[in-house]
C-alpha cells in the first residue's frame, strides 16, 4: 500500500499497526540521542535524516566511522552507506529484533540515499527519485527542473563501504540511480542536481522525506 503521514505529538499517541516516519534534527546532547537510538528508534518504521544528524548518531551510540569529527567536504558514501546499514542491522526489524524500523532516507546536499530492510518496501527507485527532484525545484522555487538553475556535484564514482569490501561504483548519467545489497538491505544512490542560487531552502529535509513517502509503498507486517 502507499505511504501515508499523519502528525502525532508522541509516541504513545501512535495507533497499533500505522507505519510511523521519524524525521531527525539537529541536536547536541549525546545521551538523548543515544536515549533516542534506542528507545525511539524500535517504535517507528522510517527515518529520515541528514548528514550532521548521522554524524552525531553514530558518534552518540559508538557506531561506525564514529570517531570522525566531521565530513570532510562531501560526506563519503561508503561511510554514510556503513552507518546506514549499521542502524537497520542493530536498531532495526530482525527475526530476533522487536522493532518497526525498517527505512532511512539519508538527505545530504549533493546526493540522497533509501536503505530498507528487504521485504518491507517497494518502489524505492522512484521515491528517492522523487526526493532529489523536490530537492531542486524547491531551492530554485520552480515547478520543475530548470537545468540552467542547478549543477551537478555529486561524487562521479565511489565506494559502496569501508567496512566490508564494498563495490566502485562509477556514475551512468543515464541511469542516475544507483542499487546495491548487503546482507538484506538496499541502497538505492541518486545524485542531487544541486540549486546554484537557491531561494527556499527552509523546511527542504521535510519535503525531500515527504516527497520520498509519497512514492513509497510499505508492505505492512502487523
Amino acid at each position: 500500500m502507499a505511504a501515508s503521514c499523519r502528525v502525532v505529538t508522541s509516541i504513545s499517541d501512535i495507533p497499533t499497526g500505522i507505519p510511523v516516519h521519524l524525521e531527525l534534527a539537529s541536536m547536541t546532547n549525546r545521551e538523548l540521542m543515544s536515549s533516542i537510538v534506542h528507545q525511539v528508534f524500535p517504535a517507528v518504521t522510517s527515518l529520515g535524516l541528514n548528514e550532521q544528524e548521522l554524524l552525531f548518531l553514530t558518534q552518540s551510540a559508538s557506531g561506525p566511522h564514529s570517531s570522525l569529527s566531521s565530513w570532510n567536504g562531501v560526506p563519503d558514501v561508503g561511510m554514510v552507506s556503513d552507518i546506514l546499514f549499521w542502524i537497520l542491522k542493530e536498531h532495526g526489524r530482525s527475526k530476533s529484533r522487536a522493532s518497526d524500523l525498517t527505512r532511512i532516507h539519508f538527505h545530504t546536499l549533493v546526493y540522497h540515499i533509501l536503505a530498507t530492510v528487504d521485504g518491507h518496501w517497494a518502489n524505492q527507485l522512484a521515491a528517492v527519485a522523487a526526493g532529489a527532484r523536490v530537492a531542486g525545484t524547491q531551492a530554485c522555487a520552480t515547478e520543475t527542473i530548470d537545468t540552467s538553475r542547478v549543477s551537478l556535484r555529486a561524487p562521479q564514482e565511489f565506494m559502496t563501504s569501508h567496512s566490508e569490501a564494498g563495490s566502485r561504483i562509477v556514475l551512468n548519467p543515464n541511469k542516475p540511480v544507483v542499487e546495491w545489497h548487503r546482507e538484506g538491505i538496499s541502497f538505492h544512490f541518486t545524485p542531487v542536481l544541486v540549486c546554484k542560487d537557491p531561494i527556499r531552502t527552509v523546511g527542504l529535509g521535510d519535503a525531500i522525506s515527504a516527497e520520498g513517502l509519497f512514492y513509497s509503498e510499505v508492505h505492512p507486517h502487523y
